[in-house]
Formats: C-alpha cells, sequence, structure tokens
C-alpha cells in the first residue's frame, strides 16, 4: 500500500520536469495549490502507475488537499487501483455512528425507530441489519427488491423473533422518518420518495444530496475517527490522510465480518465527528 500526497515547497524544476519523489511508502508529487492541465495530470498519473506497478501495489491512499486535483486521481482509476475513500469502512461502522447520533441527540433506542434503504444486501448490510433489530423499537426496510428482503424478513422473525416491515411506498415510507440510514441509494433514487422534512440522514456507500428545497434535515456524507494507534508517529500520515482511510487502508476486507468487528474493539476504534449538510455531530 502507498500513499500519495503533494510536496509542502515544490522547486521549480520539481515542477517543471514533473519528479516525483519516493519516500519510504510515500508518493510526493510536486504540486501543491495550483490547477494542473489534463497533460500534466496524465504525466504525474503515469510516472505514479510506474512506481505502483514496480512495487506490485493496487491499493493507494491519497491525500486531503491532492483529492481536488480530479483529473489526476481520474487516471489513477483508469489504471484500475483501490483508492481508499473510506466509505466501506462507514458501512462496517454503522451502529458506531448510530450510537454516536442516539447520544448527541439524547434518544431513546427503544422509542425510535430506523429506516433502512437498501437494494444490496451484503454480509455486511445483513448483520448491521440484525444489530440494529435487536436494539431499536422498529426497523422499516425500504427497497427496490422486496421478495428479496421478504426471505431476510421471514428468516429474522423465524430465528430472532423479531418483526421488521418491508416497503417501498415512495409516498410513505420515508414521510415520518426521523433517522433514514441510506446504504446504497444514489440521489436520483432517494429523491423520488417524500421524505421527512427534518430527518436525519446517514449516506454510507456514496454522497447523496437532497433537493427538497424545504428539507431542513441533517444530510451526513462524512465522518472522522480516532483510534488506538500502534504504530510509530508520522506527521505527514497524521495531518495530510483521513484517519478513517489510513484505517481503512489497513484492514484486510476479505476477513469474516465479525473478526473485522473486534479488531475495531480491540482497537478502540470511536467515531468522534459527523459532516452533515444543515449541521455536523461532534
Amino acid at each position: 500500500m502507498y500513499y500519495i500526497q503533494e510536496i509542502d515547497k515544490p522547486s521549480f524544476l520539481l515542477k517543471f520536469f514533473n519528479i516525483i519523489n519516493l519516500i519510504g511508502d510515500k508518493i510526493i508529487l510536486p504540486i501543491k495549490d495550483e490547477t494542473i492541465t489534463d497533460k500534466k495530470a496524465e504525466q504525474l498519473a503515469r510516472r505514479t502507475k510506474a512506481i505502483l506497478d514496480k512495487a506490485n501495489c493496487k491499493k493507494i491512499v491519497i491525500s486531503k488537499r491532492l483529492k481536488k486535483y480530479e483529473n489526476y486521481i481520474n487516471y489513477l482509476y483508469t489504471y484500475q487501483y483501490e483508492i481508499i475513500d473510506g466509505k466501506w469502512l462507514c458501512e462496517v461502522l454503522t451502529n458506531k455512528i448510530l450510537n454516536f447520533i442516539i447520544e448527541k441527540k439524547d434518544i431513546k433506542k427503544q422509542e425510535t425507530q430506523i429506516d433502512i434503504l437498501v437494494n444490496d444486501l451484503t454480509e455486511i448490510t445483513f448483520e448491521n441489519i440484525k444489530t440494529i433489530m435487536k436494539q431499536y423499537k422498529r426497523v422499516n426496510i425500504i427497497t427496490n427488491h422486496i421478495e428479496k428482503f421478504k426471505k431476510i424478513e421471514k428468516k429474522v422473525l423465524e430465528e430472532e423473533g423479531i418483526m421488521i416491515t418491508v416497503t417501498n411506498n415512495k409516498k410513505k415510507s420515508l414521510s415520518k422518518s426521523k433517522i433514514i440510514l441510506n446504504v446504497d441509494f444514489p440521489t436520483e433514487l432517494i429523491n423520488k420518495y417524500n421524505i421527512n422534512d427534518e430527518a436525519i440522514i446517514i449516506n454510507l456507500r456514496g454522497n447523496v444530496k437532497i433537493n427538497k428545497k424545504r428539507f431542513n434535515g441533517i444530510n451526513i456524507n462524512d465522518y472522522e475517527i480516532e483510534y488506538e494507534d500502534k504504530e510509530c508517529f508520522d506527521y505527514d500520515k497524521k495531518n495530510k490522510y483521513k484517519i478513517a482511510e489510513i484505517y481503512e487502508a489497513k484492514i484486510y476486507k476479505k476477513a469474516p465480518i465479525k473478526n473485522i468487528m473486534e479488531n475495531l474493539e480491540k482497537d478502540k476504534v470511536k467515531i468522534i465527528k459527523l459532516r452533515g449538510v444543515n449541521g455536523d455531530f461532534k
């Protein structure tokens, strides 16, 4: 795994000849604040690729500042690198995110309904749903795949004795929702629903914009974490990168989800901030 970042004080020669420095596991580009042309972005991407291919590396983390250079990052995507963005970890942290909101809003779980927007049922999603159902008063699943989730509804009722509701009523499903957990609905789909003006929406897999003019709720698209770091202090990594992306990059994602959850507890991972349109939780 490699980290890609900008240089603090690029010299004229570094910038003119597009010279990339390699220090340990950090690839340092000769750019800082200026915009870059597509030609320069392509050159930097090709030279980055040469380093990564030589190291047989497909997983990378981009610094916070470099993310504004979309043309450079788009070239990296064409090379099919896994660019860590923290969204996979966000879904793993679902229960911690909900607990953070519950604590900040002083809400009682036993009196709270959670509405889950989901079409793609993964192992992580299924484990999250089971955990949520055991803690909250009521759980509604809103999906375009009614039949698939009806089977889940029956299985959970038989095994856990817990009732859930599966529906896809665009007018009523979210009209009274206070907390909406959006697993994988994109912007164009979620905006087809009648959403409660004061809802708290947590977007797990993608950034979503709510187009409803009267929406005064909080639409969460980003988060921050901290954890017990057993590695040596690295100034650049602590300051130039998102901590959530550093942590996600370390995870072996093919491990059983229960093992991953156990490691989160061992590392004392906790949510410290949720960033949203119309407000944050911190």
